[in-house]
Formats: structure tokens, sequence, C-alpha cells
């Protein structure tokens, strides 16, 4: 095991129990569980005057979050991420830690507890921070992202879809995930900057900071501040569909509904929906209703009837998952569906003017 090195001195903190728990809370969900470089299952810490630092990385994901502490010694070493999480997570309420290296291990202590961890060196430890990032903006990304998130593909073949969209549109972010069955579309707030289009990696998006945050892009990068914590990323390097393309225009035939009511009853009838048949479900559409049919290979069936605002005769087909999941999207109390012909996209709004759904049709009997 190559030995810890300790730039600037031994390294020997004291910190409040619960600054060192929120920074490793924060940077270890950059750990994976399985890593093939033993140092990657490590976080990084960095004693700083009056600051510990703390980083985790995966590779293409960095993580890092400072704390106030009282710095003893100056210096750096890595330790097992999980391991030291586990352990301060154990450490009673206002308990004062100490982190001290002795030789090649890292000493815990709180109270009457002792721990020793076995260390690597901080020379190993990879650095993707690096780089030239754009014009700073603020925004809450992760509001953003997280309202269409659910269309994200885990299709590896096409990995530019593997991922969330952002580039700007008339001044205002906008945020767009697909996965070729179903799309989703936000706006969010006005933007200096002009962002040409990025892709966001999925777990990315599944890691990003609550609330306001600063934003910065690079050509292969976004880096993400909120307060303390600074999230690094890779950007997924692809072309992103020309998703203005495929979203319908002028589908003129209309229907509103209650979207709770409709999604209750779309979790109800595709309870007999067949995976063999692709979980579909038949949505007719007449004078002041919607009407539900499912039925399997083995002679199951459901039906269930919505009251809606429609003028319109129409009949379409829909995987009921798919479905579902935009109705939960939308969220408010109305969904809005917009249709053109049976063999045609879908496009599903609800009360929230900057979310745009569509979901693609498909067969049924």
């Amino acid at each position: 095991m190559a030995k810890s090195k300790a730039a600037g001195g031994p390294l020997a903190v004291t910190i409040d129990r619960a600054e060192l728990l929120r920074a490793l809370t924060a940077t270890t969900r950059a750990v994976e569980s399985r890593n093939a470089y033993p140092i990657l299952s490590n976080v990084l810490l960095i004693a700083e005057p009056a600051a510990l630092t703390i980083r985790a990385t995966d590779l293409d994901i960095e993580i890092a979050a400072s704390a106030p502490a009282d710095v003893g010694s100056t210096g750096s070493t890595t330790v097992p991420a999980k391991t030291l999480l586990d352990i301060v997570r154990k450490f009673p309420d206002g308990a004062e830690v100490r982190l001290s290296l002795e030789g090649d291990a890292l000493v815990v202590k709180a109270g009457r507890s002792r721990f020793q961890l076995p260390t690597l060196s901080a020379d190993n430890f990879p650095d993707i921070q690096t780089g030239t990032f754009g014009e700073p903006f603020t925004t809450d990304l992760a509001e953003l992202a997280g309202q269409v998130a659910f269309a994200i593909s885990d299709d590896s073949a096409r990995y530019y879809l593997n991922g969330v969209y952002l580039h700007t549109v008339n001044g205002r972010l906008r945020a767009v995930a697909t996965d070729g069955h179903r799309l989703a579309r936000a706006d969010g707030d006005a933007v200096a900057p002009t962002l040409a289009g990025v892709i966001v990696p999925k777990k990315t998006v599944a890691l990003l900071p609550p609330g306001p945050v600063q934003v910065e892009v690079s050509d292969t990068k976004i880096r993400v501040t909120a307060g303390a914590v600074t999230l690094v990323s890779k950007l997924i390097e692809g072309v992103f569909p020309d998703y203005d393309r495929v979203t319908p225009k002028n589908n003129d035939k209309l229907a509103t509904v209650d979207r709770a009511s409709l999604l209750a009853a779309v979790d109800r009838v595709s309870i007999v929906a067949s995976e063999r048949g692709g979980k579909a479900v038949k949505v007719s559409a007449s004078p002041g209703l919607l009407t539900l049919d499912v039925a399997n290979a083995e002679g199951g069936s459901a039906s269930e009837d919505v009251a809606a605002d429609s003028e319109h005769e129409f009949v379409i087909g829909y995987n009921a998952g798919y479905l579902a999941d935009i109705l939960r999207a939308i969220g408010g109390g109305t969904a809005r569906f917009a249709w053109n012909d049976p063999a045609s996209p879908t496009v599903v709004t609800g009360d929230n003017d900057n979310l745009l759904m569509v979901c693609m049709p498909m067969r049924v009997a």
C-alpha cells in the first residue's frame, strides 16, 4: 500500500461532528460502491488553515466540500469514504472529532472512541477540476433538470440520450430529455450567457444540490457551486437530437382532464396490462369523456371512464407506464392533451406553462 503523504505536516484537525458529517455526506455521494481502483473508494482530506476540505470522485464526477475546523497541522491524505462516514454518523451530536495522521494511519477520536483507518497517498488521488469555464450564472438547476429527468434514456447504445440537454432559448435556460418514447421540456430562468448546448449525465442530475446554485460550463465539463460544496462533472460528448423537429406544432384535437383522476385511472387499469403487449392502454376520447381500455392475452381486461372537457372523437394507444410518468411530471391540477392522428406524437401540458411533454403513441387492438 502506498504511504500517505501529508503536504506541510502530519495533518491534525479538530472539527465539529455536524460540520464533518455535512461535508462527508455531500462528497461521498460521488463514490461508487465498486471500484477498479482502490483510491476511488477513498475521500481526500485536505487540512488547510482554518478549514478541512473533503473531495471524492468516480473519475466522471467530483464533489468537494469545505468545513470550518481548528487545524493544528496542515496536510492531506485519503481514507476509506464509507467507513469514515459511518464512524462520524455514530458519534453523538455535539461531539468534537479529532483527526490526526500517525504513520500510515489516520486516527479518528471523539470522546472515548478511537478508530484507526488505513490511508493511501494523496498524491495518487485524481483531479478532474481543471479546465477553463465560461461565464457563471445562477439558477435552480436541480429543479429545472429534475422536471425532465424521468425521460432520460438508459440505452447505452444511444449514449447521447443518457442525460439532460441544457441550452438557452430566447435568453432562458431550457432542459430537455428523451428516450425516444417520451420527451420532456422545461424552461427555467433567464440567464446572461448564451449556452449553445451541453448534455449533463443522468448521475450528475441526481447529485445536483437543491436550490439556487452557481453554474459554469466548459466544452467538456460543468461546475456547480452551492455554498461550500462544489460539484464538477464531465459532460456527455455527443449530438442531442433536434427535439424541436419532433415536437408537434399543429395538434388541434384537444381534451382537458383532471390530472390526478386520469393518473389514478391509468394506474388502476394498467394492473391487467401485459408486458408482452407493451403495457398498452387505449384512450378513447368522446364529447365530455375519456375512456381507458386495457386487455391482455390471457383474457383479462379493464375499463374506466374519466370526465373530460373534449369535443372530439379520437382513439389512440400509449404505454401505460410512459403516460403515467408524464402525468406525474406535469404536476398541478389539469392535464391538456393535443392530438393530430393516432400515429402522431401527442403533446401533453399542465398548469405550468414552462413544461411541455410529448408522448409517442403505440398500436393497440
